[in-house]
């Protein structure tokens, strides 16, 4: 089932440890990975500072985008949550005064959303 919702978009936990040490280079020092999670070949990570993007695109993968979102930067967010026959929920996050939502990440049914949106919550505020 797991691969099944990687390749349906739908986000699965990563364990923030893993995360620290493989994205080191990204991180400012003592800069913390606190959640993380994997979408098909990408990676969004919540740190102690900020949100954090890791987009891979093209066929090959070898062209990564990175981008890089301090908590400040968040206007609002939304939860959207699973109905009876959906088991997915769905944050959006905007971005200062965009209208529409800069990202929209899906999670399915293993993820604890409310935690997701209670840990942003407290970041944004």
């Amino acid at each position: 089932m797991g691969l099944f919702n990687k390749i349906l978009g739908n986000a699965s936990a990563v364990d923030s440890s893993k995360l620290q040490e493989k994205y080191s280079r990204l991180l400012m020092e003592n800069e913390k990975v606190e959640l993380g999670f994997t979408l098909f070949r990408d990676v969004f990570m919540f740190t102690d500072r900020r949100l954090i993007l890791v987009e891979v695109q093209g066929v090959t993968g070898s062209k990564v985008e990175y981008k890089s979102m301090p908590y400040k930067s968040v206007s609002r967010f939304s939860l959207e949550t699973a109905g009876t026959f959906d088991l997915d929920a769905e944050l959006k996050i905007w971005i200062s005064s965009e209208d529409e939502p800069s990202i929209c990440k899906k999670f399915n049914k293993s993820i604890n959303v409310y935690e997701v949106q209670k840990y942003l919550a407290q970041k944004v505020t």
